[in-house]
């Protein structure tokens, strides 16, 4: 049996899911991402697929995240006429954050499209609209955990709860051939790290020929948090926040993130370790969400945990856009929670550009921030940054809190694996950027797990076996070139510059000063010019 399974996302970068599986008689994707991170990074999402759509014969998709669902729309409107398996939990969660999404694209293609036409740059078309997204829902067909269903032709698959969100899976994926032993693939999806009050453990099967494995926090060990210390955290935060004057400002993924902290921050307000005040919930998406969660969300003693979030006193939904707006007005303690967790996209951007040159205001970042990402300069310290085009002073704390998230960490991978052994070929290490991918294989290799281990590039095909694996000859130029997807790119470095252009011309002595400066830098760029 001879089966390709190519690398489209996911691979030496943390987003972009979506893996492909080639046999003699079928193709098959395990997911299908959005790429988020620098804007290299992100303009693979408009270009063409490196497959052909209508080929695909279904899709099998671990969980709702945007990474890992977000091009599912495209990929319908580019030709794909499969089905799209994914647990109830999934396709909820999914049929509210794929036409969110597709809104938010739509929303900024517009306000770019103002800025091109004012440039004279040519105009540019969202990846999918919200009609795009509300008509892939079709699509949809629900499984539940741990049944076998075939999903194309001498295929067939199951979901594992994977203990990260919602409806997370691992999909195992059995393919068969007459006369042939099945060749056994274990797709991980995101993990969770165990342990949680809203979320299980992550499960799946052992004795797999292959593991395509994420990475995200290989190169992260936490020490162990319980609820009381957690919320003794972000207690702590939200009175250093208090203090400063605030607001504070919580960037937040709307999903699973937005839900559980909101449940710790009335925990301690009404507890009365932090200081109450109105909790301004600035995300359609969240807002929605939340219902999904009021549906679905069961805890460890079988209740649901997220009862108490329909209509406590202090929350404040905000779901239209002149209500976002009018909390700009707002003066006194309040908190405002808002997408997208990462800072790249929707109201949360809004909010930081009026507020991060404020010292009073506070800003908690609580998960993953991609490379190139607001986020991660935010999280890195950076002192200048740009949003929208325009250049801000960081003054407001900015403080992290990784304790809520929903991905496991380097132990809890390694635990995971060591579960699933025997695995007779390799372990592919993915969905992590590069000293993640490089912390986890050398901690997997110094553990002494007897493992094939290999990290994939962007579009790399490896053929499987049954117990090996083999690099196969790349077919066409890469799409990024191999580390380009986990680094700055030199947007992000004509934005430190500009930021730091400005800085320095405000500190100079006087204005016959700063035309020196300038007169040196057009020389410099006259003599760059091609």
């Amino acid at each position: 049996m001879s089966v390709r399974l190519h690398f489209h996302g996911a691979a030496g970068c943390v987003t972009g899911a979506c893996f492909r599986l080639v046999t003699d008689e079928a193709e098959v994707l395990v997911d299908c991402g959005l790429f988020q991170g620098s804007k290299t990074l992100k303009a693979l999402n408009y270009d063409p697929f490196p497959f052909e759509p209508r080929r695909i014969s279904a899709l099998l998709l671990t969980h709702a995240h945007i990474d890992h669902s977000g091009q599912i729309p495209r990929l319908i409107r580019n030709g794909f006429r499969g089905p799209v398996y994914a647990t109830a939990g999934t396709r909820d969660l999914c049929s509210v954050m794929l036409p969110d999404a597709g809104g938010i694209q739509e929303h900024e293609v517009e306000f770019l499209n103002r800025r091109n036409q004012q440039r004279g740059h040519p105009l540019v078309e969202p990846i999918y609209t919200r009609r795009d997204a509300e008509r892939c829902l079709r699509n949809f067909e629900v499984v539940d955990f741990g049944d076998w269903r075939e999903v194309a032709p001498g295929l067939r698959a199951r979901w594992w709860n994977a203990g990260h969100i919602l409806g997370s899976a691992s999909v195992e994926v059995e393919i068969v051939r007459a006369g042939e032993e099945p060749l056994r693939l274990l797709f991980s999806g995101d993990l969770g790290p165990g342990g949680r009050e809203f979320a299980p453990d992550p499960e799946g099967p052992g004795g797999v020929d292959h593991v395509i494995m994420e990475s995200t926090y290989g190169a992260v060990e936490r020490p162990p948090v319980d609820p009381a210390t957690r919320r003794r955290l972000l207690a702590e935060v939200v009175r250093d926040a208090h203090r400063a004057g605030g607001p504070l400002v919580m960037p937040a993924f709307a999903v699973e993130r937005t839900q559980e902290l909101l449940i710790d921050l009335l925990q301690v307000m009404s507890d009365g370790a932090a200081p109450a005040g109105p909790i301004f919930i600035d995300s359609p998406l969240a807002l929605k969400a939340t219902e999904v969660f009021l549906r679905h969300g069961v805890d460890r003693h079988g209740e649901n945990p997220f009862r108490n979030l329909r209509g406590h006193e202090l929350l404040r939904p905000t779901p239209r856009v002149d209500q976002s707006r009018a909390i700009e007005r707002l003066s006194g303690w309040h908190v405002i929670m808002a997408g997208s967790g990462m800072c790249d996209a929707g109201r949360i951007r809004h909010h930081l550009k009026r507020l991060l040159w404020r010292r009073e205001a506070t800003v908690l970042l609580t998960g993953f921030q991609a490379v190139g990402t607001l986020g991660r300069l935010l999280e890195e310290g950076r002192r200048f940054v740009r949003i929208q085009g325009d250049s801000l002073k960081v003054r407001a704390t900015v403080r992290s809190l990784d304790i809520y998230s929903g991905h496991a960490d380097a132990a809890a991978l390694e635990s995971w694996l060591r579960a699933r052994l025997p695995v007779s070929g390799s372990v592919f290490l993915t969905h992590g950027e590069p000293a993640s991918l490089d912390a986890l294989r050398k901690r997997l290799t110094v553990a002494g797990l007897d493992l094939a281990l290999a990290v994939p590039e962007i579009d790399q095909t490896v053929r499987l076996r049954r117990r090996r694996s083999e690099a196969l000859p790349a077919q066409a130029a890469p799409r990024i070139l191999p580390g380009a997807a986990a680094q700055l790119d030199w947007h992000n470095a004509r934005a430190e510059l500009l930021s730091e252009l400005e800085a320095t011309l405000a500190r100079l002595p006087d204005d016959a000063a700063r035309v020196r400066l300038l007169d040196r830098l057009a020389r410099d760029v006259a003599a760059g010019r091609p």
